[in-house]
């Protein structure tokens, strides 16, 4: 299986979950993540020494209830099983029959999308931990995984629960990969691929692995793009609806409105009511978790930095690179697409790059710690850090601050541009430090992160104390590092 595309990255997680096969009794693993992350695939490389059965939920629609998902769980066990078809009004005898099949040996069972099977029935959950505890477990060498991109569903009614309680053996989120894995799938012309014509295609797919799987390496990322995105039946073009109906269903369409909010820029839950026309309540609140746990959006904090507590307002960003790519570009432009007519225009994509970038640069600090020799057990906390004007001090915005234990504040500044990076961008780097309230005592060091490259007068000035290029992020850390 895939034996076109080989498995890629991951290893940190797969030794997780190998150490679970250390222990003497059954185990109950949870892993989560976006859609498309590679939950599923992760299973089946973890799987590969033993017996795997894979069991899927059925997408939500109109029509789907709890017996359907019932009687397609009972289509996947005949067929793995080669076994006469069970009963299906009731989720325990599915669960007992398949139990009688795994009592021993070393076996992988995967229940794919669970939030899927079990979201029509009330009594689901509770029938799976039943037998669970009577007759899976019995099986000291069994393992049951439990996946699902619907992560406050599982968040809520399984990591939540007081019937799983103790006996979850590990739980797992799955992040988009890192960039020096996403380098790896240009494979052996990974080498001879600039770093700027990899970032105008992690532009659009981020980590996500199995957008990562489309790339021709043979080909331009513009041609690539175009394939994904621009031409219909392309992967992308229609990504964006099966991501809302069958994560969220009937309320898709309102999970799609705060998505395009964000796709503006970051901003505050009180932003968000007011451009949405919605009361501040507990139900947008529930929503924008929904999208935070499902992997699309993160909720930025920022801090005082001289106490380092927490500070008020946070801030919601959306870090998926392709919903906002699919709002700016696709979506206006989809009925041409549909139809073959629409003609790709690529200058246009540069108004959103800046804020792709920084994502895809947020979603890489462990490797920023690497190359500024920070130990990540050294920082304080490290986030896009905003400052609101008071009469006394100024408002400022850092795209990226990192705080360390010795007092020392990394302002990052995330810089995308089509040409080298000119000498402008130390004047309002100094602006923003000169901002901050800087507590007596601290050090501060400005860092410029870019994509194209910098012009001589910057290297010539010296403001910066490290100047990291984007194609640095792209290569692996040192040593036993580069698994992870």
């Amino acid at each position: 299986m895939h034996k076109d595309n080989p498995f890629i990255g991951r290893q940190r997680e797969l030794a997780k979950l190998r150490q679970v096969l250390e222990s003497r009794v059954a185990s109950l693993v949870v892993l989560k993540g976006r859609r498309r992350i590679g939950k599923t695939r992760l299973a089946e490389e973890f799987g590969r020494p033993f017996r795997v059965l894979f069991f899927s939920g059925l997408p939500p629609t109109e029509e789907e209830n709890a017996q359907m998902q019932r009687e397609y769980f009972a289509i996947q066990m005949v067929k793995q099983l080669n076994i006469p078809t069970p009963r299906t009004n009731d989720w325990s005898d599915l669960f007992w029959t398949l139990a009688h099949y795994i009592k021993e040996g070393r076996v992988l069972v995967v229940f794919d999308e669970i939030s899927w099977m079990g979201m029509d029935d009330p009594t689901f959950l509770g029938k799976l931990k039943t037998v669970w505890d009577t007759d899976f477990k019995k099986n000291p060498q069994l393992i049951l995984m439990l996946t699902g991109s619907v992560s406050s569903w599982i968040e809520k009614n399984i990591l939540g629960s007081t019937g799983f309680v103790g006996r979850i053996s590990l739980e797992m989120t799955l992040e988009q990969l890192p960039l020096f894995h996403c380098n790896e799938f240009w494979r052996e012309q990974k080498d001879r691929i600039s770093a700027y014509e990899k970032f105008k295609l992690l532009a659009v797919t981020g980590g996500v692995p199995r957008y990562l799987e489309e790339i021709v390496p043979s080909v331009s990322s513009e041609e690539n793009i175009l394939r994904l995105c621009f031409q219909s039946g392309g992967l992308l073009v229609k990504e964006y609806n099966r991501i809302f109906s069958d994560l969220f269903h009937k309320r898709g369409h309102l999970y799609s409105k705060l998505v395009s909010r964000l796709a503006e820029g970051s901003c505050t839950l009180e932003e968000v009511c007011a451009a949405l026309k919605l009361q501040r309540g507990g139900r947008i609140t529930d929503y924008l978790y929904d999208l935070e746990t499902a992997g699309f959006i993160s909720q930025d904090y920022t801090w005082h930095i001289k106490t380092g507590k927490l500070a008020k307002p946070r801030k919601y960003r959306l870090k998926d690179n392709y919903l906002r790519f699919y709002l700016k570009y696709i979506a206006p432009n989809l009925s041409r697409i549909e139809q073959d007519r629409y003609e790709m225009n690529p200058a246009q994509w540069a108004s959103i790059f800046g804020l792709q970038f920084e994502n895809l640069v947020l979603s890489n600090r462990k490797r920023i710690f690497d190359l500024l020799y920070i130990r990540p057990h050294d920082v304080v906390w490290d986030n896009p850090y905003f400052q609101k004007a008071t009469k006394s001090r100024r408002g400022c915005q850092i795209d990226y601050l990192i705080q360390t234990r010795d007092r020392t504040l990394y302002v990052c500044e995330i810089k995308f541009s089509q040409h080298p990076i000119s000498a402008g961008v130390i004047e309002q780097v100094t602006k923003k430090m000169e901002a901050i309230s800087l507590p007596r005592g601290f050090s501060i060091r400005p860092i410029l992160i870019h994509v194209n490259g910098v012009s001589d007068e910057i290297l010539a000035a010296e403001f910066f104390s490290r100047i990291l290029d984007f194609s640095q992020l792209l290569q692996p850390p040192p040593e036993s590092d580069a698994g992870v």
